[in-house]
């Protein structure tokens, strides 16, 4: 076991990894094929991630094939059966140059009939995570835009401090030619002053089109014409549950009918726990709810546009309520959070963690709750801006 231990290092070496990328994908684009290939996120327990899956298949044109690490990572939604086909790579960007080199076999393969190939940047391309993922997936779009095919990383966040090896991967991506979409001004700006070649977008789930209203009744059957607010208490938050609490409190003094809503339930970054905890502490309210699953996009963009104010601790909850004009008190995390409030002129909505999150939160909410009809205003008035640049991420594909 030490043996294999001391190669596992090696075997897992970016410049390994380039190395198979060079000698085994060799494809180039063929006139007529019809397939685009995506790079899925890690997907499995993620709203947020199923969301941009979803909504890069509802608008681009044509079949998609979905690269993923395991055919449990992503549902596919009954809608886009017809159009949407999930191959697990599980090496292809986490594994060793063998398994690198298994899986780039089946990628050559899905090639033959692709016209494009893609990844979803979201908040990963910067190493904050996962490095290697990070640079892995910027050397595949380098590989495969230097042999002709039109390449893109879509919509991602850049914070302010990415890793150097992160930055060098995806400074060689942009020159080989990969289209590489920032999905916020600020992370835009951050990645111009790290030497890279961007382009202005927006979040590509800003452009989903589908949307499931009947929620509200399965959910909620006797909720009328009362007001609802959405509650995400996130499992990165730990500690901060009495804030959240206090938050609950507010909302139900002013009237609304209150909605717990997990939005990521996966090791290490579970949201269900903190969100039950937080109904119990409402000591049988019944006017607290908890959705006690996961819910589909669709969903959740349902729920979004009854409600009339959203607390969330997961970015996509907030895109998605941004979406209906839903003002949405939102957590800040990797830099990401705010500059998504610039596109909509609400930097109010934004909440940084730190020693003074308890007090910031609850102000926070209570602008929202107070100004909500002015927000939505604001933000139903910048909506059809920021529509379109999240459509800049498949511009030449739709």
């Amino acid at each position: 076991m030490s043996a294999l231990r001391r190669l596992a290092k090696p075997l897992q070496s970016e410049g390994l990894i380039r190395l198979v990328d060079r000698i085994l994908l060799h494809a180039r684009p063929q006139k007529g094929a019809r397939n685009h290939v995506l790079l899925a996120p890690p997907g499995r327990g993620n709203i947020g991630d199923q969301a941009l899956v979803e909504a890069f298949v509802e608008t681009v044109d044509g079949p998609v094939v979905v690269l993923t690490r395991s055919t449990q990572d992503f549902d596919v939604p009954t809608a886009l059966r017809e159009r949407m086909r999930v191959v697990p790579l599980p090496a292809l960007v986490y594994g060793s140059a063998v398994g690198h080199a298994r899986d780039v076999r089946a990628l050559a393969r899905e090639l033959r009939s692709a016209r494009s190939f893609s990844v979803i940047g979201a908040d990963i391309m910067d190493g904050a995570y996962v490095l290697r993922a990070s640079v892995n997936r910027a050397g595949l779009a380098e590989r495969l835009a230097r042999l002709g095919w039109p390449t893109r990383i879509v919509g991602f966040s850049w914070n302010a401090s990415p890793h150097a090896r992160s930055v060098a991967a995806l400074r060689r991506a942009g020159d080989a030619g990969v289209r590489l979409y920032l999905r916020d001004p600020r992370s835009a700006a951050r990645a111009r002053a790290d030497g890279l070649s961007v382009r202005d977008s927006a979040d590509i789930v800003f452009a989903a089109t589908s949307r499931d209203d009947t929620i509200v009744q399965r959910l909620l059957p006797e909720l009328g014409d009362r007001e609802l607010a959405l509650v995400n208490a996130s499992g990165l938050v730990g500690d901060r549950l009495p804030a959240y609490v206090r938050v609950v409190e507010t909302l139900r003094a002013a009237g609304f009918v209150v909605l717990v809503v997990p939005h990521v339930s996966r090791h290490g970054a579970d949201d269900l726990p903190l969100c039950q905890a937080l109904v119990d502490a409402a000591g049988g309210d019944a006017d607290v709810h908890l959705v006690p699953r996961l819910l589909a996009p669709a969903e959740i963009r349902g729920l979004a546009a009854r409600a009339s104010v959203t607390v969330t601790g997961r970015m996509h909850l907030a895109v998605m309520s941004l979406m209906a004009g839903t003002p949405p008190v939102t957590v800040a995390t990797q830099g990401k959070v705010e500059g998504l409030m610039d596109l909509f002129g609400t930097p109010e909505l934004c909440v940084a963690p730190g020693s003074s999150f308890d007090g910031d939160l609850f102000t926070a909410v209570s602008t929202a709750v107070d100004q909500r009809a002015e927000l939505r205003s604001r933000i139903l008035g910048a909506r059809a801006t920021v529509t379109d640049l999240a459509r800049r991420n498949v511009e030449g594909l739709s």
